[in-house]
């Protein structure tokens, strides 16, 4: 019996690696990269949306879509009401998610080319990794740090180079987006453990709802009388797609592989990005915008090996 007792007490010390038992890391990246693929059409379909509305109708008004789909798929399936513990951090991941993310990036995509912004965006999976270790009790290896510090660098000398400080004002409003979307994700992604990530990204935008419906319906209606069938497309990929459908997958893929290590896969939205940027806005593709971004892969490639520690 003591011998017993022993060894349980040494298994219950022992951290949880991502990857290991509890975590599914090759079906977590697969669902991760769904999630990106969803995500990086979200730059250059803000920026078709922004033809016909404003940053603040195209930016919170593909929420209130999005919230309405969300209530009826959460009618249907008949789920509970959240615990007050996952209601506090559902409104969280809604201020990053719904609220804060979509806002900054739509205001700053009516000021600099998608391209440029895909780049500042590579910076979301340092910082996701970052929220994980504070809000998800993740503990990656320094070789994560470090390979991730050199992504992160790059990036900046990118921004820099281009510019920096005749955007800096967009540019700032990205870094904003990025640690909206951080917190969101390192929350959500912890959250979905316990509810699923369809009922995290779904609960969330229903909570927001109330919020947003009375300044951003008015406008946005009016707004879309005029919109051309473009400008409808593009708000309702964003709406359908980026703030409802590709978080399905997403926040499954950080539930069951880890949030930082599925966070990884984001350093390939920069590429997907400036590509359907030039197919879809015919927007140039500068030699240092695909520097930068090969710099930044590479350099987390090493880091992808990395241990990434779970607090019990």
């Amino acid at each position: 019996m003591k011998a017993e007792v022993s060894l349980e007490k040494k298994q219950v010390a022992q951290p949880l690696t991502v990857g290991s038992g509890l975590y599914n890391e090759k079906a977590g990246m697969l669902y991760g990269l769904l999630g990106v693929c969803s995500f990086s059409l979200t730059l250059p379909a803000t920026k078709v949306a922004l033809t016909a509305l404003t940053p603040m109708t195209a930016g919170l008004g593909r929420a209130l879509v999005a919230a309405i789909l969300a209530a009826l798929v959460l009618l249907i399936r008949r789920v509970p009401f959240p615990s007050w513990k996952e209601t506090k951090q559902l409104i969280l991941v809604a201020g990053g998610v719904v609220v804060g993310f979509p806002f900054f990036s739509a205001w700053a995509m009516e000021r600099v080319p998608a391209t440029h912004g895909a780049i500042i965006i590579a910076l979301l999976p340092l910082a996701t990794a970052g929220a994980a270790t504070f809000f998800a009790g993740e503990r990656p290896a320094r070789m994560y740090w470090v390979s991730s510090g050199v992504g992160c660098l790059a990036i900046l000398g990118y921004a820099i180079s281009s510019r920096f400080g005749a955007l800096h004002w967009a540019d700032l409003a990205l870094l904003a987006a990025v640690i909206s979307a951080a917190i969101g994700y390192a929350v959500g992604g912890q959250l979905a453990r316990t509810m699923g990530g369809w009922q995290v990204i779904s609960w969330s935008l229903v909570f927001s709802f109330p919020f947003l419906v009375i300044p951003i319906a008015g406008p946005l209606l009016s707004q879309l009388q005029h919109a051309s069938g473009t400008a409808w497309l593009g708000f309702g990929y964003v709406s359908v797609i980026s703030q409802f459908l590709g978080f399905f997958a997403w926040y499954h893929g950080l539930a069951i592989g880890g949030v930082a290590r599925v966070g990884q896969t984001q350093y390939l939205q920069p590429f997907l990005t400036i590509l359907a940027s030039w197919l879809l806005l015919s927007e140039s593709v500068t030699l240092g915008a695909i520097l930068a971004a090969l710099i930044v892969v590479a350099s987390v490639a090493k880091g992808r090996t990395a241990v990434v520690k779970q607090k019990a």
